[in-house]
């Protein structure tokens, strides 16, 4: 059962049986049956089917959300008793905001260096794409920001405090300036981060608060994008503190702190909501501790 469970899991997700299969390492005729037989089961039908995926019926719908809770309370209990058997090992799936990149090391350092059996993987991500990959059991974890907009039935860590700077090339006139206010910057050529990046929300906001509309000349949801393009001297940036000072340490952009007002938002560990964690979140959660 908790088989096709997950094999229903991974068809809503990907909305297409071929992707699922996939997914699942199943063939195609493998997952199809799985989730007839699994309709059987219930005595419902969960799948409009046509010539390909049309979608749950709403019996499906009911069923994912239960679903999704009773394969994780399986794997919760499978990472529980493989920790007391061989101690702690497995894989963590983190997503983890474009900005937050250059910090993550400050997690996952210290938590392989005492549990050196758990795999890592690091995926870039929105901070919507997060919290979605976490109800969806896609993700185990998310670091992402904890203060700007709603985070819904998760459990948080905080990690640390975000400040911002305008990147710029090393030779425009922002470059020997101690400091920048944000009422400075309108009508400066600016290339910011897409609009689906909760960064960019954040700047639009502070903008705005400063009495400047932001207009970017270019947007991009890569870092290294808006890096190659500040670097020509034709553009600046808006990037938080700890990815403007590793970009400025190739020497051909400067990292210029903005004042007036000088702004922080917090950024941290969220992991879905429950009453125990596995061994896995748990250590998880205890080395952000240590962090934050």
């Amino acid at each position: 059962m908790i088989d096709k469970l997950e094999m229903f899991i991974a068809l809503a997700r990907e909305g297409h049986f071929g992707r699922a299969a996939e997914a699942c390492g199943v063939t195609q005729p493998s997952l199809s049956a799985a989730i007839k037989q699994l309709e059987e089961q219930l005595g419902v039908q969960l799948v409009f089917r046509g010539s390909r995926f049309q979608g749950l019926t709403p019996e499906g719908q009911r069923v994912l959300d239960r679903a999704r809770g009773i394969v994780a309370e399986t794997r919760a209990l499978r990472d529980e008793m493989r920790s007391a058997r061989d101690g702690l090992a497995g894989n963590l799936r983190i997503g983890v905001i474009p900005t937050a990149l250059p910090m993550v090391a400050r997690v996952t350092v210290p938590f392989t260096q005492r549990h050196p059996k758990v795999r890592i993987t690091i995926l870039s991500r929105t901070s919507a794409e997060i919290l979605a990959g976490i109800e969806r059991l896609d993700l185990d974890a998310g670091i992402t920001y904890l203060d700007n907009e709603p985070l819904g039935r998760v459990h948080s860590q905080p990690l640390y405090s975000e400040a911002y700077r305008l990147v710029c090339a090393a030779g425009s006139p922002f470059a020997t300036r101690a400091e920048v206010s944000w009422d400075e910057l309108a009508g400066v050529p600016l290339c910011l981060l897409t609009g689906d990046m909760q960064n960019r929300r954040i700047v639009n906001q502070h903008l705005a608060q400063a009495g400047v509309r932001a207009e970017p000349g270019v947007e991009s949801n890569s870092t290294i994008t808006l890096m190659s393009h500040v670097a020509t001297g034709e553009w600046v940036s808006i990037l938080p503190k700890a990815l403007a000072d590793l970009f400025a340490q190739s020497g051909a952009v400067r990292a210029v702190p903005i004042v007036a007002p000088e702004v922080a938002h917090m950024v941290g560990l969220i992991v879905a909501q429950r009453e125990t964690p596995t061994p896995l979140i748990a250590a998880l959660l205890e080395a952000a501790k240590r962090v934050g």
